[in-house]
């Protein structure tokens, strides 16, 4: 295989990576806390022996994730809660703990905060929040701090990973990091509020598009080269 089909192939397995993230962005955008997704592609230049040129080849196995803020919308509910600015929540799950978004959480039978699938939310310490099953009056401030019929009873902790770059998907909104976690202050947590996906919709069907094209122009040059390799060989085996 030549030069030109090894570069094409590697950009068509790229771009049908991008494909599919782009379409998990599509399929995300009503999921609360989901964080946009996408794909670095990098450059390979490897000098080759004798007079041939060097040859350049585009990889695209890194992935990035998009910390803009996604819009807010209002519940009222008590243990629906949004970070507006930097910072995540930290969950404890079966294996280990991760970050979220999404801060839709309700109290298990022992009064412990936790989502749906029910990992417990953990407070600025790292240990699970507790609030009284009978409790009526539930407010929680901006800095995180529970309290219960005026009472302060725990304090949700914002958490980053310790190197920026080290977030790992785990599943569409909860992230895990190498080096772990590190508490952060500067993000206001909002009670009664849920945050939306930060996808455009617009934006990622124009991307999708793009995408689409691009590849349809690389499988088109796949098969251009396929036929003249094909012609070369009939007319050298006559």
């Amino acid at each position: 295989m030549e030069n030109a089909s090894y570069v094409s192939l590697m950009r068509q397995s790229g771009l049908l990576r991008e494909m599919q993230m782009v379409a998990n962005n599509i399929a995300n955008i009503s999921t609360t806390g989901f964080r946009k997704e996408g794909l670095l592609f990098a450059e390979h230049v490897v000098a080759l022996e004798g007079v041939d040129p060097s040859l350049s080849m585009a990889s695209a196995d890194v992935r990035t994730t998009y910390q803009s803020q996604g819009a807010l919308s209002s519940t009222g509910g008590a243990f629906d809660l949004a970070i507006e600015g930097e910072g995540f929540f930290l969950v404890e799950t079966p294996d280990g703990e991760q970050l979220t978004r999404a801060g839709s959480f309700t109290p298990n039978a022992d009064g412990e905060l936790g989502t749906a699938e029910g990992y417990r939310l953990l407070d600025s310490g790292g240990a699970p929040i507790f609030v009284p099953p009978d409790a009526t009056d539930v407010s929680i401030a901006t800095d995180g701090t529970i309290s219960v019929e005026g009472r302060p009873v725990a304090q949700i902790g914002l958490f980053a990973p310790a190197s920026p770059t080290d977030l790992r998907r785990q599943d569409g909104v909860r992230f895990s990091a190498r080096d772990g976690f590190e508490p952060i202050e500067g993000g206001a947590i909002m009670q009664g509020f849920l945050e939306e996906s930060n996808v455009n919709p617009v934006t990622e069907i124009a991307r999708m598009i793009e995408v689409q094209r691009a590849y349809e122009l690389g499988q088109k040059l796949l098969d251009k080269e396929d036929e003249r390799i094909r012609n070369v060989l009939q007319t050298l085996g006559k």
